[in-house]
């Protein structure tokens, strides 16, 4: 599983930050590697010149084979935070999508009956 870590001009990255952030996502979610290809991360701090709180951002998208993306986001009051929330996020996510094409690959297509078949397709 591939994990790309982007930021904005809003945060200073470094090799530290992009191996947290790998680490947290590989611990979270390495269960699944046979179902996603790569995570995208992005994180941003949307409002850094007025200080407020809960304006680091993090979002996360997983591209999963033979399913849409799954994308999560989540907003704190600092980096480590919206990361840590957004991988929790993602691994709950992750459970439920897979969950979902895992029965949906187990379910076996219902038995056609032959008689039933002809009616629909009779002209009578």
């Amino acid at each position: 599983m591939e994990v790309n870590v982007n930021t904005d001009n809003t945060i200073q990255r470094h090799s530290g930050l992009d191996e947290r952030v790998r680490t947290l996502v590989e611990e979270a979610i390495g269960r699944f590697g046979d179902h996603v290809r790569r995570v995208d991360v992005h994180l941003s701090n949307e409002n850094r010149e007025k200080h407020e709180d809960g304006s680091n951002y993090c979002m996360m998208e997983a591209l999963v084979s033979g399913y849409a993306p799954v994308v999560v986001h989540a907003h704190a009051e600092n980096l480590q935070l919206s990361i840590t929330s957004a991988v929790g996020k993602l691994k709950r996510a992750l459970d439920s999508a897979i969950g979902r094409l895992n029965d949906k690959n187990k379910r076996e297509p219902l038995p056609v009956d032959a008689e039933s078949d002809k009616d629909l397709t009779s002209d009578s």
